[in-house]
């Protein structure tokens, strides 16, 4: 009963029941009047925000390596610092649509080509500076310079030319694309004064808060600003401090939690999950969406530039045993490409891969191989269960005859050393928001983050034919067949998607899914308080 007067409270909170209709549903499950006008009360004190005190986060996906660069964010540490410093022209919400931030407005040409972004007045760095439409064209200058090795590299080429007109900044692209204001809420293109081209990672933006202190590796402290264009700290960006600390390890990021000394946590393992959520002062939170943990191959690098080896790997592969080993449970089965059904163009037609060891046995076979060990590199930070996944994914290979080798590295610098780096390893992606970002940033062949080194004329190709078709049943089409094509000759092996799975203490109110990225896309901290 208790779950369905939480589930009925929210709903009124939330707008979508009345007061009415929630006593009337309270009667009915035998709660009286006096109690139901409590719990209402109760829920709604604890839905008005309050202003104060400390923020702590426990987070995974940090490295001694890490820079306050917007360019080079590749793990949720920077990424959670980030956004409170720093802000990109738009925002995602957590419904799909676009909030603007630097910019106020925007709005294309008929045939989307060309985009007018106008700069929001009165908006100031923290170092007092007025924010510019010059600073934003210098932002993505910076961003479209292949020396500054930005992530946000891939999705900057498709623009031809950039200018500004007073408080506007306009972009005129070389093909159409619907999708461009989506593609410009990239975390990579925090706007910067200058662009950023004097001190990139000197953490000057927009945010509501400024970095008091940074230890890469260790922690992270942010001091709320008084003057957050934003809003009043009664309205957003509620709490003073904010302190984001790294625990890289699975357990020691669960025990900080359960003790109190953070207030929420990233990545929880879905093995521990459901325990964890029996905790009287823990909330687990779970969010489906676009994150999708991956094995990742470089096509161009023997011995994975034989596709016959590489459908080898990818028959080998129990995509069921890891849902319901690794996830628990938290997230579904991939097939080799990085988009799922949450994409509104997904086509659910494409075949499932199956696991079968005759197949994968035929295809090894048929690489020519010579025998030596498959080196496939791994770490606990990888994603949550990496290295159990690595095993399992070993273990079904080997009963194929192939000789697949598995190599722990440090956490430290994986990110750096290993990832984008190593020829074969574990890795995520949060995914995006459409699949013309997704492409982009990691397959088009001259996107910084492609992670795999795929790099095919016809499927470049069909990305810009489907960012400039407006039809979007022949934009679909176009997405199905770079689909297949990924998952029959590309280095990316997808077994599963994977569930946001967080914690948080019961103190913190305010948290609400975004299927975007974790910690309501790396926005708990601005969004948030603590009852």
């Amino acid at each position: 009963m208790s779950d369905q007067l939480k589930d009925l409270s929210a709903r009124v909170a939330a707008g979508s029941m009345t007061r009415r209709e929630f006593m009337s549903k309270a009667a009915a499950l035998g709660v009286s009047a006096a109690v139901a006008s409590t719990i209402l009360a109760g829920d709604a004190k604890a839905a008005t925000p309050v202003a104060g005190g400390s923020f702590k986060m426990g987070i995974q996906g940090g490295e001694s390596t890490n820079s306050q660069d917007p360019a080079t964010w590749a793990s949720d540490v920077p990424l959670q610092g980030g956004f409170l410093w720093g802000e990109p022209l738009v925002e995602l919400n957590s419904d799909g649509s676009l909030k603007g931030l630097v910019a106020e407005s925007w709005e294309g040409s008929d045939d989307a080509t060309v985009w007018s972004f106008k700069i929001r007045s009165g908006v100031k760095f923290s170092n007092g500076a007025d924010v510019t439409a010059d600073d934003v064209l210098k932002t993505m200058e910076r961003h479209s310079n292949e020396d500054s090795e930005s992530g946000a590299l891939g999705i900057m080429q498709g623009i031809g030319s950039m200018r500004t007109v007073d408080d506007v900044f306009e972009v005129t692209l070389s093909v159409g694309n619907a999708d461009l204001p989506y593609l410009l809420a990239d975390y990579h293109l925090i706007i910067q004064p200058g662009g950023g081209f004097d001190d990139p990672a000197a953490a000057i933006g927009t945010g509501p808060y400024t970095l008091e202190s940074d230890e890469p590796g260790v922690r992270m402290v942010f001091k709320r600003k008084d003057d957050y264009w934003g809003g009043s700290q009664d309205e957003v960006a509620h709490y003073d401090t904010v302190e984001v600390i790294v625990l890289n390890d699975a357990t020691a990021r669960t025990a900080a939690l359960q003790s109190g000394q953070v207030d929420t946590i990233n990545r929880v393992e879905p093995k521990i999950a459901a325990l964890l959520d029996r905790a009287p002062n823990i909330d687990v939170l779970s969010t489906s969406g676009r994150g999708h943990y991956v094995f990742i191959a470089h096509v161009d690098t023997a011995p994975f530039d034989n596709l016959d080896l590489r459908l080898a790997l990818k028959y080998a592969l129990n995509r069921q045993e890891m849902v319901d080993k690794i996830l628990q449970g938290y997230g579904s089965l991939g097939n080799d490409i990085p988009i799922n059904a949450a994409y509104p163009l997904y086509d659910e037609a494409i075949p499932q891969r199956e696991f079968n060891l005759e197949k994968a046995a035929e295809h090894y076979k048929k690489s020519g191989h010579d025998g030596s060990p498959i080196v496939l590199r791994t770490a606990d930070g990888a994603f949550p269960g990496a290295v159990d996944a690595a095993a399992l994914f070993q273990q079904s290979a080997q009963a194929a005859g192939i000789p697949l080798e598995i190599k722990r590295e440090p956490n430290d610098g994986y990110w750096s050393e290993v990832w984008n780096a190593q020829p074969f390893c574990c890795s995520y992606w949060g995914g995006r928001p459409v699949q013309d970002q997704m492409y982009t940033t990691a397959y088009l062949s001259t996107a910084d983050w492609n992670d795999t080194r795929w790099k095919r004329e016809d499927f470049d190709a069909m990305l810009l034919e489907a960012r400039a078709e407006i039809d979007e049943g022949k934009r679909k089409e176009i997405y199905s067949q770079m689909g297949r094509l990924l998952n029959e000759e590309g280095g990316v092996i997808v077994p599963m998607f994977n569930d946001f799975v967080d914690a948080m203490s019961t103190s913190v109110k305010g948290w609400e899914a975004n299927p975007n990225g974790p910690q309501m896309y790396w926005k708990t901290a601005k969004y948030t308080w603590k009852a």
